[in-house]
C-alpha cells in the first residue's frame, strides 16, 4: 500500500472480504445474517436503506470528479432521438430530419468548449451529457474528436439503454435516482445548452430555469438551440402574459442556432445583479 496520510492502523474493508470468502461453509456462514452488511446487496436494497443509498448516489460521481480535478462543466440537454445528419435519412418523422442539424451543432460546440477545457488541463469547461444517443452523443463526441474527456450521465431505464461509445470511460456514470442525476448535472454547470428533445429535455429545462427563477442556483449562461423548435413547442409569451412568469423571466435564456453564437454568449455573459 503506497503511503498515505490518511492511512490507518486498522485492517481495510477488501481485506475482510477476501478473509469472509476463506471461511468454513457451514449453516451459520451461509445464513444472511452473518454477511458484512456492507458487501451484502440483499441488505443494502432493503426499503430502509434508500437514504444510504441515496447518499451513495450522490457520493460516487462526487468523489470521481473530485479525484479528476475537475471543477467546471458545460451542460448539454437534449434529444435521443435527434439523428446525426449521415442518418438523418433514417429519421422516423420529418422534422427529426430536420432537427439533425442540431447533432451537428452540438458536436462542434462540444468540440469549441473541450479545447478550451484542455487548455486548463481538463479541469474547467468539461462538456457533460445525459450519456445516451442523439444530441448526447454528439456532445461526447465532439469532445473525443478534440481530443479532451467529457462527462455521461445515464441512467437506467426499462427499456436498455448503453453510453454512447465517445463517453470517457472513466467520467461514465450510472444512475438510478433522476433526483440525484439532476443534481450532479447542475452542481458544477458553468452554461447549459439545451438541443430540441422530449419530455426528458424539457423536464431538466424547466428544473434548471426554475432554481434559477427562485435564486436557489446562480444565473449562468443558458442557451436554446433552436428558436423555431422553442417557440413552436411552447408559448412562453403566454406564460408571461397570464402572469404566471414575470415578463424578465424570459431573459433568463437566449436562444441560439449555432455553435458560435452560443460560445460567443458564455463569453460575453455578465449576471444580472
Amino acid at each position: 500500500m503506497k503511503d498515505d496520510p490518511r492511512t490507518h492502523p486498522f485492517r481495510d474493508s477488501q481485506q475482510d472480504i477476501a478473509a469472509a470468502d476463506r471461511i468454513p461453509d457451514t449453516p451459520q456462514t451461509r445464513a444472511p445474517a452473518y454477511r458484512l452488511a456492507f458487501s451484502d446487496s440483499d441488505f443494502m436494497l432493503r426499503e430502509e436503506l434508500r437514504p444510504v443509498r441515496l447518499q451513495l448516489e450522490l457520493l460516487k460521481p462526487q468523489l470521481v470528479m473530485d479525484e479528476r480535478g475537475i471543477e467546471s462543466t458545460i451542460v448539454m440537454f437534449g434529444g435521443a432521438r435527434i439523428p446525426a445528419p449521415e442518418n438523418k435519412d433514417k429519421a422516423k418523422t420529418p422534422t427529426l430530419a430536420k432537427l439533425s442539424a442540431y447533432y451537428e451543432e452540438a458536436r462542434i460546440f462540444a468540440k469549441l468548449m473541450t479545447e478550451r477545457s484542455m487548455a486548463s488541463y481538463g479541469r474547467e469547461n468539461v462538456v457533460m451529457t445525459g450519456g445516451g444517443p442523439g444530441v448526447m452523443e454528439a456532445g461526447n463526441r465532439g469532445a473525443q474528436e478534440a481530443g479532451g474527456q467529457s462527462i455521461g450521465l445515464n441512467i437506467v431505464l426499462p427499456h436498455e439503454q448503453a453510453p454512447n461509445p465517445y463517453v470517457t470511460p472513466d467520467l461514465c456514470f450510472n444512475f438510478h435516482y433522476f433526483a440525484i442525476r439532476k443534481m450532479h448535472f447542475l452542481m458544477r454547470a458553468k452554461a447549459v445548452c439545451v438541443f430540441p428533445g422530449g419530455f426528458g429535455t424539457l423536464d431538466e429545462m424547466f428544473e434548471s430555469l426554475t432554481l434559477i427563477q427562485t435564486q436557489r442556483m446562480k444565473p449562468i449562461p443558458f442557451l436554446l438551440f433552436g428558436k423555431e423548435f422553442w417557440e413552436t413547442v411552447i408559448n412562453w409569451k403566454a406564460l408571461a402574459e397570464a402572469g404566471t412568469i414575470s415578463p424578465e423571466d424570459l431573459d433568463l435564456f437566449h436562444y441560439v442556432e449555432t455553435a458560435d453564437e452560443a460560445v460567443a454568449i458564455i463569453d460575453n455573459f455578465k449576471p444580472a445583479c
